[in-house]
């Protein structure tokens, strides 16, 4: 995996992000409460304030728990809620060194089905269905990973030019076109809302 993303619009956070599986991984993750550069900048800063190049999976799930939550709350913070996002990135790290002896690319590598693919990622700590879409259209846009039917396991993230999350963005106009879809959403689940009839 080596390739150049633009979702930190940082260079030196969205080069880790396109070598690093874990760092993908991790920027996905964080990706919730805060906007989606700051979210996906926190690998890059996690790894700088451990004094490494790149996540280590081991290392992370091994840290003393109040220490890492210190390390991802160090100003600038890496997260709006840098306690919990802390438990939740060890969290992560824990289960792929269970199960993938820590190497977070073996979560897709060699991955045939596209559904496989999906349940894999819906098993990982933290990642709902939603979020597994998301990252199947990433890698299959972006990473180079399309196992058969991965299209059609990302649901509507996984269509060419859908313009609806981070598997999109190469560059400041699609993200432009992202957010204006996600606003759009935000609108219309606002009005949905306004729109039900109250309980008297």
């Amino acid at each position: 995996m080596d390739v150049t993303l633009h979702l930190a619009q940082d260079p030196e956070a969205d080069e880790l992000l396109g070598r690093s599986p874990l760092a993908a991984l991790v920027g996905m993750l964080l990706d919730q409460q805060i906007p989606m550069e700051w979210a996906f900048k926190g690998p890059s800063t996690i790894a700088r304030r451990m004094g490494a190049e790149d996540l280590d999976a081991h290392d992370i799930a091994a840290h003393d728990p109040e220490a890492f939550a210190a390390l991802l709350a160090e100003k600038p913070a890496v997260h709006r809620y840098p306690g919990s996002m802390a438990g939740r990135v060890q969290q992560l790290c824990r289960y792929l060194v269970e199960t993938y002896d820590g190497d977070a690319e073996a979560v897709w590598r060699g991955v045939g089905d596209g559904r496989e693919l999906l349940r894999r990622l819906q098993e990982l700590p933290g990642f709902g269905k939603q979020k597994a879409q998301i990252f199947l259209a990433l890698l299959g846009k972006q990473l180079g990973v399309r196992p058969e039917g991965w299209r059609e396991a990302a649901g509507d993230y996984g269509a060419p030019k859908a313009f609806r999350s981070v598997a999109d963005i190469t560059g400041p106009e699609s993200l432009a076109k992202v957010r204006a879809h996600k606003q759009e959403m935000k609108a219309a689940a606002k009005a949905a809302k306004a729109a039900k009839p109250t309980d008297k």
